[in-house]
């Protein structure tokens, strides 16, 4: 005799059925697509058919959608219970299935077995017939073999198993935990599964996992996105696994799960952005007093190398997309050269320096909020060189031509983003007059790149641009038509980093942008 655990699972009808019960009770666990326990269903129908309402006769299935096979497939007309969480199936803890459980007292098991041997089937139904004081069900037990294995219980799938055993001890670790042979070398190993980007990781152990999620207040269960191309769940506990193999701290999970938020958006459209051959990737922004308190670096060597924050958080993006969405290079990524910034490229704004609103203030946020904005760019940072410029209107100017090689200089109108990143020696001479904010930075950008319309034209020299087809459809006044680099102002975005010696901008160029493309997108940063 032993005690099993109690349950309360619904039967098909969604009517509750209940153990320990008032009566004698026969139990069963089967899996649809196991050839015992669709041996072994008939005789637990003949059992419930044999005995009636003296007896509790439950199967219990471990998915709905073999409930529903198992019904019509043998005919059975006894409840069957539904376990496809299969809490119940791991709290019994057998191995194999069918297993079957008889309680006369309807508590406490005086039989319980695994598999299909014909000899214990069959003391079971005397077993009953006994308690009952009647005769034992009518089977054929002639007709059935002497034994028959029985099938792995669909419990003990790696995957689930290590979710159920998580769940039982309260752990927040849900995720398939890889065993890797002592002998082998881990690092070795995780290049080997495909989990790097070419860089060696940081082994996601549990007790890593565990410290990487004190940093949210967020459950490890909650679904953060679902990551294209495969559509992944991003769950707080997987984008943590992804953050510690990258290297980042506890206290940077919050950015990185800010940034996933915004990348899964159909604005940003990270499927588009990765799988483009022309090479995107996420630029990543931060604002907010969150800037300062990750010790992120928006000054000296911003964009560039030296910095854990400013690098393991824009990392832990890029593995994120690649072992949560499944984009990897051959499959849906699919860039003729890459770029870079495909390892990461996350950085502050140098709010400190600027005499403009912040990025993220400027994206109707509030000054103290802290923010991550997300730009689709193909390339960058492109430095952007002037030493000599003294005038505001020059140095605009500067920035303005240095944002025309964008993509070539014959490619005008276009509906296209870019993050221009203003250094502050830069900035000083911009407010010479005092009087130089981003709207009249973008302007002038605008009106030192008008160029006429037949210098987009295809010619000897280049046969990008307009096709000569279309030109010989205009008249001279449109082709000397003066058109500016980008469609619309607003294509500009502006921020100030870097250290205070140096004249020397940058800006990231930017995919298509809008419907067709990619938009950039802020997310508040929670948990700070």
């Amino acid at each position: 005799m032993a005690e099993i655990p109690g349950f309360e699972l619904n039967d098909l009808d969604g009517e509750p059925r209940t153990f320990p019960s008032a009566k004698p009770t026969l139990i069963c666990f089967v899996k649809e697509d196991c050839e015992t326990c669709n041996l072994a269903a008939p005789v637990v129908e003949s059992f419930s058919q044999g005995y009636g309402d003296a007896v509790n006769v439950w199967m219990i299935s471990q998915t709905h959608e073999g409930s529903l096979v198992l019904k019509d497939r043998h005919g059975l007309t006894l409840p069957i219970l539904d376990d496809a969480d299969l809490k119940t199936s791991f709290a019994y803890g057998f191995d194999i299935v069918p297993a079957l459980y008889w309680c006369p007292d309807g508590a406490v098991a005086e039989s319980q077995f695994e598999g299909f041997v014909k000899s214990e089937w069959q003391d079971v139904d005397q077993k009953i017939a006994e308690t009952l004081d009647t005769e034992a069900a009518k089977i054929d037990w002639d007709a059935l073999p002497d034994w028959r294995p029985g099938c792995g219980s669909k419990h003990l799938d790696p995957e689930i198993h290590d979710r159920l055993v998580a769940e039982a001890s309260d752990s927040p670790i849900r995720a398939r935990k890889i065993e890797v042979a002592s002998a082998d070398d881990v690092a070795e190993f995780m290049f080997d599964q495909g989990f790097s980007d070419g860089l060696p990781l940081v082994p996601p152990t549990p007790e890593r996992v565990v410290r990487m999620l004190s940093g949210t207040r967020r459950s490890p269960k909650d679904v953060i996105a679902q990551m294209p191309p495969n559509m992944g769940e991003a769950t707080v506990e997987k984008v943590a696994i992804n953050a510690v193999m990258a290297g980042c701290k506890p206290e940077y999970l919050p950015v990185v799960i800010a940034a996933i938020e915004a990348i899964c958006t159909d604005e940003f459209n990270i499927h588009g952005v990765m799988a483009t051959t022309m090479g995107a990737s996420p630029v990543l922004v931060v604002n907010g007093p969150i800037r300062d308190r990750l010790d992120m670096n928006s000054g000296l060597m911003a964009l560039g190398t030296g910095n854990r924050a400013n690098a393991t958080i824009g990392r832990a993006v890029r593995l994120a997309i690649r072992n949560i969405g499944g984009s990897k290079p051959g499959g849906t990524d699919r860039s003729t050269l890459g770029t870079p910034m495909k390892f990461t490229m996350c950085f502050a704004e140098r709010e400190d320096r600027s005499p403009w609103a912040p990025l993220h203030v400027e994206r109707g946020f509030k000054a103290e909020d802290s923010v991550v904005t997300a730009f689709a760019m193909t390339s960058g940072p492109v430095h952007i060189v002037d030493q000599e410029s003294r005038a505001p209107d020059e140095i605009a100017g500067t920035l303005g031509l240095g944002l025309e090689s964008m993509f070539l200089p014959k490619y005008h109108m276009m509906p296209v983003d870019a993050l221009l990143v203003v250094c502050p020696e830069h900035v000083d001479t911009l407010m010479r007059d005092g009087t130089y904010d981003k709207d009249r930075l973008r302007t002038r950008i605008q009106d030192v790149t008008m160029r006429p319309l037949r210098e987009m034209v295809a010619n000897e020299v280049s046969g990008a641009g307009m096709t000569r087809a279309a030109a010989a459809n205009l008249d001279d006044d449109q082709l000397d038509r003066l058109v500016p680099k980008f469609a619309k102002p607003d294509h500009i975005h502006i921020v100030v980093a870097g250290s205070d010696a140096g004249k020397f901008s940058s800006a990231y160029h930017g995919w298509v942008t809008g419907p067709m493309g990619s938009q950039s997108v802020s997310r508040k940063i929670e948990d700070v």
